[in-house]
């Protein structure tokens, strides 16, 4: 990926926060996996796996821990 994507980890509010681990989470997808068409036709073999979607879910959670760390859990002074 040539351009800049993550300029920052601060976000104004949680669901904000949710909102970048959960775009952190989809590129990181396609950094490992750059061929639109392969991450297509593997789609349908997770997508129906309640093992893979926990997995998934955990991954955008740990990222959420990153960016909440990063944002100070929001708290103010």
């Amino acid at each position: 990926m040539s351009d800049s994507w993550l300029p920052t980890l601060r976000t104004s509010t949680p669901q904000e926060g949710w909102e970048l681990a959960a775009k952190m989470s989809r590129v990181g997808v396609k950094i490992t996996q750059p061929s639109d068409e392969i991450r297509s036709r593997l789609r349908p073999g997770y997508s129906e796996n309640a093992d893979s979607l926990i997995a998934a879910s955990h991954v955008i959670a740990v990222n959420f821990q990153t960016v909440a760390a990063a944002n100070d859990y929001w708290r103010e002074g």
